[in-house]
């Protein structure tokens, strides 16, 4: 769709494919492949294409609109996933290992799809299309995604550890965005009650709500009320017991650090050596964010 109406302002403005790859500038096969239907624009494309054609934003409002995955063949579970992303009004999450697809930054979706795709231009394609779902959320008046990250999250190392410094930065950064809230569960409190793998609660227009997990080879679907219900007390108990929103950006404050002078993560501490870091902790926000209480420690 997004080609066919490529192809059709172009030859409205009266632009061969050669003459727009040369006013972007980019090579003729991308507008070639592009209105074939077989490459993934990347955003700034669209938005040249809109400035040279005189299109008035309309590609890269559609660009913004389009669910890039099914251009990249993924499987048909994950499809419905992400059409489930694309209409949500509130998602809230719980991941565990890897940070969630919503919240990487593009070198740690690469990364990530590297270690077991061999192609360079599918892992391009991949890349792209997740950065295309993440979009809406990160839009002015995005829906509502809170995101629980398993500590091990911070502390599994994806790229380099130049790569987890960004990704951190990123956490940071759309943290203090008014629609999202990023909490983190640490490794040593052995009391919190986690779910025994990464899920996705989702709720979509009209009031329809699914519950999603993930095995190794597939993505699971449920709308039973009592299976959802069960799921969510249970994420809304280990919400409330995890780290609080500026907690957890001191936390993740601490792997960022870490990242950039040392390379590796922060060491696991016990609970006496997490309130004694805690000071630290609140130092490293950022400058520029409100100040917060010190965390008391727990009678």
């Amino acid at each position: 769709m997004f080609g066919e109406v490529l192809k059709h302002f172009r030859e409205a403005a009266g632009f061969t494919q050669e003459e727009l790859s040369n006013k972007i500038p980019c090579d003729r096969s991308q507008v070639a492949r592009v209105e074939a239907g077989t490459r993934v624009p990347q955003e700034a494309f669209a938005k040249q294409c809109d400035d040279i054609l005189g299109t008035g934003g309309v590609l890269l409002r559609l660009w913004g609109r389009i669910d890039w995955y099914p251009e990249v063949q993924h499987p048909d579970w994950f499809e419905r996933r992400a059409e489930m992303d694309a209409e949500a009004v509130a998602l809230r999450e719980y991941q565990e290992q890897v940070i969630p697809g919503l919240l990487q930054t593009p070198d740690y979706a690469h990364a990530l799809f590297s270690r077991r795709i061999t192609s360079a231009e599918k892992v391009e394609e991949r890349v792209r299309a997740r950065l295309s779902r993440q979009q809406r959320f990160l839009a002015a008046n995005g829906p509502l995604y809170v995101a629980v990250l398993d500590e091990s999250c911070l502390r599994n190392v994806v790229g380099s550890p130049a790569v987890m410094r960004e990704q951190c930065a990123h956490l940071l950064k759309v943290g203090q965005y008014p629609n999202i809230r990023v909490q983190v569960a640490p490794a040593d409190r052995a009391e919190l009650r986690r779910p025994k793998a990464s899920m996705a609660l989702i709720t979509l227009p009209g009031g329809d709500e699914w519950l999603y997990s993930e095995s190794l080879d597939r993505g699971h679907f449920h709308d039973d009320p009592a299976v959802f219900a069960r799921h969510t007390q249970t994420y809304d108990v280990l919400r409330a017991d995890a780290l609080s929103a500026p907690e957890s950006a001191a936390l993740i404050g601490d792997f960022m650090e870490g990242y950039g002078d040392h390379g590796q993560a922060p060491a696991e501490h016990s609970d006496m050596d997490q309130e004694q870091l805690q000071p630290r902790r609140w130092r490293q926000l950022h400058r520029s964010s409100p100040r917060y209480p010190r965390r008391r420690p727990r009678p």
